[in-house]
């Protein structure tokens, strides 16, 4: 495989490989010292993406441009950057090289900040059949199925047909599964009723599904219980305690023997390291994430390191390695960019703390809960400070005064107007 030769020689600079814009990708590509060393980014996305709101593109509350912000647009005036759009297909630890489907590139130091993908718990026969949400397209495709159900109801005269294409099935009970899930119940609410007046509003059934005996697993005790009563409240249906065993024919099988009919199964239930091939075995964990010591550099290696959801760090207070939220990425990109500049001047590289800045989720219109250490919200309080939180996390001025305004105008007017089914002709669905 030929190299890519066009990304101009580092000279006496460095060169960093980093593998993903994510949170901790992105981070440590904005604060390394670009006199010291060359910056090669690739992602197989030509956009940084907010994860924390792909439900609300899912449910056409959000446009996917507000929570994208193009790599090139953010580093238009960077010096000794270059990004490249690809997919990595292997480390070669060996050569000091990674090969990707556009080419060979060398590196003297390389960063995995991969991130994860869905995880379906060894249950290969549901990948495929139930809809996932990593990324702006998964989102932009339910956003699609959910309204394709909408417009399918009022033209089929089968009631069980209708009753499966109202009913929405949601696999998880974390953040991602009750916001989905809350975000659903208001379109219930709100828009089924003018949009689709023809529909009885009360056939439409969301159904919030989790292994664990509450929902919100990761937040404390009183934020899982606020949330369960809210979550009644918008009628959404909960099933705890109880796994999915299968999803054939539109039906859902699960462990407790009960069936649920519904042509609308997301699953949110779990995430799954992206680990790239190449690596030696001993330095991959529990759910394939990359083994790293307290600097980031994954086990075996001086060379290469891992940031973010891909990375396993084992200390006493998190023997299981760190939260999986953007909050540990960030600090572990901004922690290594520092170390990298400190190892090339022959300091001593500091070592990471995580300092825990609390977690939060929003069920819906006013409410939301908040674990800020000792200090536990929940309703419109926490709701205002999730929303203040999201919208400062958001890459671009412009991003996120379109974001305020797209909120404050659908909290005045109780409606959406993204509403739009786009995809090309030769679009994928899911089977229904």
């Amino acid at each position: 495989m030929e190299h890519l030769t066009n990304i101009p020689d580092a000279g006496i600079r460095k060169r960093v490989v980093i593998i993903g814009g994510g949170f901790a990708g992105l981070k440590l590509a904005r604060r390394l010292d670009r006199k010291l060393f060359q910056i090669v980014l690739l992602d197989r996305q030509n956009y940084h993406q907010f994860q924390p709101l792909f439900y609300q593109v899912a449910t056409a509350g959000l446009e996917p441009s507000a929570i994208a912000f193009p790599f090139r647009k953010i580093f238009q005036k960077a010096d000794a950057f270059h990004f490249r759009l690809c997919s990595l297909l292997r480390v070669l630890p060996g050569t000091h090289q990674v090969e990707t489907d556009i080419g060979l590139l060398d590196y003297d130091y390389l960063v995995i900040a991969t991130g994860c993908d869905t995880n379906f718990f060894g249950n290969n026969a549901l990948p495929g059949k139930t809809m996932t949400l990593k990324s702006i397209p998964e989102a932009l495709g339910i956003r699609n199925h959910i309204l394709e159900s909408f417009e399918e109801a009022l033209s089929v005269t089968d009631d069980t047909r209708v009753a499966s294409l109202l009913s929405f099935v949601i696999v998880g009970g974390g953040a991602t599964g009750v916001e989905l899930a809350g975000a659903l119940a208001e379109m219930k609410k709100y828009i089924l009723p003018k949009d689709y007046p023809e529909i009885d509003p009360a056939k439409m059934q969301v159904t919030l599904i989790d292994a664990s005996d509450r929902l919100l697993g990761s937040m404390s005790q009183q934020a899982s219980e606020n949330a369960f009563i809210f979550v009644k409240k918008l009628k959404i249906n909960v099933i705890l305690n109880t796994q999915v065993k299968e999803y054939v024919d539109g039906r859902v099988v699960l462990s407790n023997g009960e069936i649920i009919i519904s042509s609308n199964v997301f699953w949110v239930a779990g995430i799954r390291g992206n680990n790239p091939e190449g690596l030696a075995g001993n330095s991959v964990g529990r759910g394939a994430r990359i083994l790293v010591d307290s600097y980031n550099k994954v086990n075996g290696y001086d060379d290469i390191f891992a940031i973010g959801d891909i990375s396993l760090m084992k200390t006493a207070e998190y023997p299981d390695g760190h939260p999986q939220v953007a909050q540990a990425a960030i600090q572990q990109g901004r922690l290594l960019a520092s170390n990298l500049r400190k190892i090339i001047l022959n300091k001593r590289p500091g070592v990471f703390d995580y300092v825990d800045k609390g977690s939060m989720a929003t069920v819906g219109r006013n409410f939301a809960v908040a674990d800020l250490h000792l200090l536990k919200l929940n309703g419109f309080t926490a709701w205002v400070i999730w929303l203040f939180v999201h919208l400062m996390s958001i890459v671009g001025t412009k991003n996120r005064l379109f974001i305020f305004l797209t909120w404050m105008w659908n909290y005045i007017t109780y409606d959406q107007s993204l509403r739009l089914v786009i995809k090309t002709r030769d679009t994928e669905t899911i089977e229904r």
